[in-house]
């Protein structure tokens, strides 16, 4: 296939985001007095802290509904017994059935074949994984402030990280406002636009509610390196490293865009210089969010 006939139908964002103080994600329990935080350990036994995937797209919808206003897709009682709830799976209605997805699959009748009613999700998700390794560093903090009647204070422990967070989205351009749970009669270019330009100003703004009470953290991207894609590639997942304090390197950066170019329609850097160097090649976050924006634009106009 050559390269004119490829058309660009996604847009794939490697980000970096910055915490000082933070514990961001929970895990389960191991020791009562310890809250830990979630990790995953690599071969030389360092663990990286992470926020799952599933709770950078809670986050996501939760901005779309609460910050920006779009309709709810309330929950329904599954179909099945002991089955997952479910949401109204009209995607055409709620923009989260839409760009999030859904599943239901019902029993059938008198013994016979169950139905499954499915949208796979058009919004891929990478969790958003730290940089440097956990060092043990811990809060002590007590639920109970006093000693009236007697009652002893409880003492606990939170895991808490201070590091360089990366993460990666995709958005199918091509599947968002159309396909499953769609109807021919339904898609609607200027919707589906206006749905891929809201979320991309709900992923400029992520925030997670998540253990914010005690440590408020900015988990929004402040370096982003994103690519106007003709094939689903999120080709900048493991290229995107910072070599120095707050520097990234670019130079790996721009041997990824060459070794794809046949598959980029366009790409940016583009950073927050309060949080990482720039150079000539690096936009600021404002231009660089305005780029994507006009790929958005130009994919559905």
């Amino acid at each position: 296939m050559s390269e004119r006939e490829l058309n660009a139908n996604s847009i794939t964002i490697t980000y970096l985001s910055k915490v000082t103080f933070a514990s961001l994600n929970g895990a389960d329990k191991d020791i009562d007095n310890i809250n830990p935080i979630k990790k995953i350990t690599l071969d030389d036994g360092k663990e990286l802290p992470y926020i799952s995937s599933q709770a950078i797209r809670r986050a996501l919808r939760n901005s779309l509904i609460d910050a920006m206003g779009f309709d709810k897709s309330g929950v329904q009682q599954a179909s099945a017994d002991k089955g997952a709830p479910k949401t109204q799976m009209n995607p055409a209605k709620y923009i989260e059935d839409d760009l999030f997805g859904y599943m239901d699959a019902s029993p059938g009748k008198d013994g016979g074949p169950g139905k499954s009613k499915i949208r796979t999700s058009p919004i891929r998700v990478e969790s958003l994984v730290a940089i440097s390794d956990y060092k043990g560093d811990l809060d002590y903090a007590t639920n109970f402030m006093g000693n009236n009647g007697g009652a002893n204070p409880n003492i606990f422990e939170t895991e808490i990280h201070s590091g360089i967070y990366r993460g990666t989205i995709l958005i199918e351009l091509d599947r968002i406002g159309r396909g499953q749970g769609f109807d021919d009669k339904d898609i609607d270019n200027k919707r589906s636009k206006k749905r891929v330009l809201a979320f991309l100003d709900a992923f400029r703004n992520l925030w997670s509610s998540g253990r914010q009470t005690r440590f408020l953290a900015d988990i929004s991207p402040k370096f982003v390196t994103a690519a106007f894609m003709k094939v689903k590639n999120p080709i900048f997942l493991e290229a995107l490293n910072v070599v120095d304090k707050g520097k990234v390197n670019i130079t790996q950066l721009k041997t990824v865009t060459e070794d794809y170019k046949k598959f980029i329609k366009d790409h940016v850097f583009a950073s927050q210089a309060a949080i990482f160097e720039t150079d000539e090649n690096v936009n600021s976050l404002d231009k660089g969010f305005s780029t994507i924006e006009g790929w958005i634009i130009d994919y559905y106009e």
